[in-house]
C-alpha cells in the first residue's frame, strides 16, 4: 500500500498544476482547482487501488460527492423511451459492474486519485420516473389510436421539466465548487440540465455520438423526449456546434435542420465514415477532420448504440453498424491532444440486460472518459505515452 505524506500532497499538486496550465493543452483551470484537488490526495492516502473494491464508491473508489473533483449525476429517466425501456436502471447496473473495473489508466498517472465519486441522493427521480413512464404508456396507447389527451401530455411534459431542473440544480452546486460534472442516464434526455447549466458561463461544442440525430422537436410529443436533446440543447446560443458521429438513424426533418443549420450542426453518418474507410482513410485521419470542426472547448454526449449493437445489445433503440470500443476512445483521445478542453460529458441509454454485460461496457466508458476530462482540467497528469501517442 503507498503512503502518501501531506506534504508530498501539496509538493504534487503544486507541480501537476503547474506542469498542467503552462502545458501547450492552452486550457482555463477550474476554479478552486488546488484545494479540490488536495482534498481528493487526503482522501486517496490509504487507498489501495490494487486491492478488491469493497467500498461502496463506485469503482470502489474512496470519495464522496463532497471529496471527489469530478460528480457523476445518476438520472434514472425512460419516461418518454420509444421502443424498449430498462435504461433508467443503467446508474444502479454500472455502479455495480464498476467494481469490476481495474484502476490502471496508460494515458493519466494514478487516474483514480483525480478523484470520482456518484451523487448519493436520486430516488426521487426513480419514483417519478416509474409514475411518468406509466403515464407515457398511456399516452402512447392513446396516440397509436390516433387519439389525443392533451392533460395527460402536459402532466408528463411537465414530470419531464421537473427531471431537467433537478439535474440543473444538483449541477450548478457542483460546477459553483469548482467540480466537473458528468451525467449518467436514463435515457438520452437526461444531460440537457448540465449543457444547460456548463452553457451559462461559457460557450463550447459539442460531439455527439450516436446512431440517431436527436433533432427531432417534441418527438411523440415530448418536449424532453430523447429524441430531442438535440433539438433543445441547439436552442442554447451559447452551443457553438454540434458534430455528430455515427449516425446510421434518422428522419427528412433532421436532415433539413442539419442542412438549414447554417454548418453549426454537421452530421457524419455511419456509411460516409465506412465510405472514407473503405476508400483507404486511416481512422486517425477521419478523426483529425472532424475534430478541426470542433472549437476550443468541448462537451461529449455519448448514447451508447453510438457502438456497434454487440457491445449493446440491450440498448433501447439498437441500429445494425456502430463506432467500436476503442474507435470511440480515440477520438476522445485525439480531442485532447489537439488541445481542446473537455468540460463535461454524458453517457445514456445503457440498458442491463440478464447479464452484466452492457453495464460492464458502460462502466469502463464511464471510466475512461472520466479521466480524459480530469487531466484535461488540471486535476490528473497525462503520461508521457498519452502525450507521445504511441
Amino acid at each position: 500500500m503507498r503512503q502518501f505524506s501531506l506534504v508530498d500532497a501539496v509538493l504534487s499538486v503544486i507541480q501537476i498544476f503547474d506542469e498542467l496550465t503552462n502545458a501547450a493543452l492552452n486550457r482555463e483551470p477550474y476554479a478552486n482547482i488546488q484545494d479540490l484537488f488536495h482534498v481528493s490526495q487526503q482522501t486517496a492516502t490509504d487507498f489501495d487501488p490494487n486491492a478488491m473494491a469493497a467500498l461502496d464508491g463506485i469503482y470502489g473508489l474512496p470519495f464522496t460527492s463532497e471529496t471527489a473533483c469530478q460528480v457523476i449525476l445518476p438520472v434514472p429517466w425512460e419516461a418518454t423511451v420509444s421502443y424498449r425501456t430498462g435504461t433508467a436502471s443503467a446508474p444502479d447496473a454500472i455502479l455495480q459492474a464498476s467494481k469490476q473495473v481495474d484502476l490502471y489508466d496508460p494515458f493519466v498517472k494514478d487516474a483514480w486519485k483525480a478523484g470520482l465519486a456518484m451523487h448519493e441522493d436520486y430516488e426521487e427521480i426513480d419514483q417519478l420516473n416509474a409514475k411518468t413512464r406509466t403515464m407515457a404508456e398511456r399516452y402512447l396507447s392513446v396516440l397509436e389510436k390516433n387519439g389525443t389527451d392533451d392533460a395527460l401530455l402536459a402532466e408528463i411534459n411537465e414530470n419531464c421539466k421537473s427531471v431537467n431542473e433537478w439535474v440543473r440544480t444538483n449541477a450548478r452546486k457542483y460546477l459553483d465548487k469548482g467540480k466537473l460534472v458528468c451525467v449518467l442516464g436514463g435515457d438520452h434526455s437526461a444531460p440537457l440540465g448540465l449543457i444547460e447549466e456548463l452553457a451559462k458561463t461559457q460557450t463550447f461544442g459539442i460531439l455527439h455520438i450516436d446512431a440517431h440525430c436527436d433533432l427531432r422537436d417534441a418527438y411523440e410529443g415530448f418536449v424532453y423526449s430523447h429524441a430531442s436533446i438535440m433539438f433543445n440543447v441547439m436552442k442554447l446560443p451559447n452551443i457553438s456546434k454540434l458534430v455528430q458521429v455515427g449516425i446510421r438513424d434518422y428522419c427528412d426533418h433532421e436532415v433539413s435542420f442539419v442542412k438549414n443549420s447554417a454548418g453549426r450542426v454537421v452530421m457524419h453518418t455511419e456509411r460516409q465514415l465506412k465510405a472514407r474507410a473503405y476508400g483507404g482513410e486511416s481512422w486517425h485521419s477521419i478523426c483529425q477532420s472532424m475534430i478541426k470542426e470542433l472549437p476550443e472547448k468541448v462537451y461529449v454526449s455519448f448514447d451508447i448504440d453510438g457502438l456497434d449493437p454487440k457491445l449493446c445489445p440491450n440498448t433501447g433503440t439498437p441500429v445494425p453498424g456502430g463506432l467500436e470500443f476503442e474507435q470511440s476512445l480515440y477520438l476522445i483521445h485525439e480531442i485532447v491532444r489537439s488541445g481542446r478542453q473537455l468540460i463535461g460529458f454524458d453517457l445514456c441509454e445503457v440498458a442491463p440486460g440478464a447479464d452484466e454485460w452492457d453495464a460492464s461496457v458502460g462502466a469502463r466508458l464511464v471510466y475512461n472518459i472520466a479521466n480524459m476530462v480530469a487531466a484535461s482540467n488540471g486535476f490528473a497528469q497525462f503520461t508521457e505515452l498519452f502525450q507521445t501517442g504511441k
